[in-house]
C-alpha cells in the first residue's frame, strides 16, 4: 500500500474514532459501544441524545473542516505558497463582512446570511484577483494584496457593528467568533447539500489545478485555459469557505494549517485534496471538543482554533525564514 492511501486511511479511521468519541463524552456520557448501539438504533434515549443532540455538532465539525480544508488546499496550490489561505488572503473575512451586512440590515435568515456570505466571500475574491493581476496572477501578489484588503475589511466589519444596534452587534459579534454550538440540523442540511454540489466541482477542476502548479507555461503547454482555469478554481474555493462561514461565523486557521499538516503526512510533492479535508475535519473536531470541554466554560470553536493557528502559523514562519536564510 502507498503511503498516499495509508495516510488517507489513518486519517479517516482517526475522524470515526474521535467522532464516536465526541458523540458520547457530555453530561450523559455514553460508551464507544453504546454511541455505536444508539447510531443503529438501539436504546431510545441514546439515540435521541446521540442524533439529535450531538450529531448534528460533530457532524458540523466533520463536513465544515473538511470544506474549510479543501479550501485551503485549493489556494496553497494555485498560489504555490502555504500561507495561500482563504483566511489569511480575505475571503473569510469578506464572507463574514457580506453577513454582518445581512444581519444589520434586519433581514437575517439561514438562506439570507448564507447569500451574504457567499456574495461577499465572492466580491473579496473578485477585488483581490483584480488589485493582483499583471498580465496574470502571481501567487506572492495576491497574497499580499489579501493580507491588505483583510485589513481594510476588518476596518469595515468594526464600523458597521458599532452603527448596529447593542443587541444586533452582540449577535453578530459573537457569531464572528465562530462556534458550532447553534448548529442544528435546521441549519446543517442545506449547508451539506450546498457543499455535496461544490464536490463534483473540486473533483473536475483537481486535474487543471495539478496542471497550474507546474506553472503557468506548462498547463498552457498542455492545452490548458491557466486563467479561466485559476479563476474556476478561486470561485469554487471561496464558496467552499463562505458556506461554512455562513453557516457558524468565520472559523480561522484550519484552511490554512490542514492542507500542510496533511501534505507532510502523506508526503506528496502538491498539497493532497483528500487528505487536506480528513485533516481538516479531524483537527475542527478535536478544537470543538477542546472548546467544549477543557475550559471551565464552553468558548467558541473559532477561539481555539485562532490560539492553535496562531502558533502554527509563528512555527511555519519561522521554519520558511530559516530555509531562506
Amino acid at each position: 500500500m502507498s503511503r498516499r492511501r495509508l495516510a488517507t486511511l489513518v486519517l479517516a479511521v482517526v475522524a470515526i474514532v474521535v467522532a464516536i468519541v465526541a458523540l458520547g463524552i457530555g453530561d450523559y456520557p455514553l460508551s464507544p459501544p453504546e454511541v455505536v448501539r444508539a447510531l443503529f438504533g438501539g436504546d431510545g434515549f441514546a439515540s435521541t441524545i446521540v442524533l439529535n443532540w450531538r450529531m448534528p455538532r460533530v457532524l458540523a465539525a466533520l463536513v465544515f473542516g473538511a470544506a474549510l480544508g479543501v479550501s485551503g488546499a485549493i489556494f496553497q496550490s494555485l498560489t504555490r505558497n502555504p500561507l495561500g489561505s482563504p483566511d489569511v488572503i480575505g475571503f473569510s473575512t469578506g464572507a463574514y463582512t457580506g453577513a454582518i451586512v445581512v444581519i444589520v440590515s434586519g433581514a437575517s435568515s439561514t438562506l439570507g446570511t448564507a447569500g451574504g456570505a457567499l456574495a461577499g466571500g465572492l466580491v473579496t475574491a473578485l477585488a483581490v484577483y483584480l488589485l493582483a493581476y499583471r498580465g496574470g496572477v502571481n501567487g506572492l501578489r495576491l497574497i499580499i494584496v489579501g493580507i491588505g484588503v483583510t485589513a481594510l475589511l476588518h476596518s469595515v466589519n468594526s464600523w458597521l457593528l458599532l452603527r448596529a444596534q447593542a443587541e444586533v452587534a452582540l449577535t453578530a459579534s459573537f457569531w464572528g467568533a465562530g462556534s458550532l454550538a447553534l448548529v442544528a440540523w435546521q441549519q446543517l442540511v442545506p449547508a451539506i447539500v450546498l457543499l455535496v454540489v461544490l464536490t463534483p466541482l473540486v473533483m473536475v477542476l483537481s486535474r487543471p489545478l495539478r496542471q497550474l502548479e507546474l506553472g503557468d507555461d506548462a498547463a498552457r503547454s498542455h492545452g490548458l485555459r491557466a486563467e479561466g482555469s485559476r479563476l474556476a478554481l478561486v470561485v469554487v474555493g471561496v464558496a467552499l469557505t463562505a458556506v461554512v462561514t455562513a453557516s457558524t461565523g468565520p472559523i480561522a486557521f484550519v484552511a490554512l494549517a490542514a492542507p500542510q499538516l496533511a501534505r507532510r503526512l502523506v508526503r506528496s510533492a502538491g498539497v493532497p485534496l483528500v487528505g487536506s479535508a480528513l485533516t481538516g475535519a479531524v483537527l475542527l473536531l478535536v478544537a470543538d471538543l477542546v472548546a467544549q470541554h477543557i475550559a471551565a466554560n464552553p468558548v467558541p470553536v473559532g477561539l481555539v482554533t485562532l490560539v492553535i493557528g496562531g502558533i502554527y502559523l509563528i512555527t511555519l514562519l519561522v521554519g520558511e525564514s530559516r530555509r531562506s536564510a
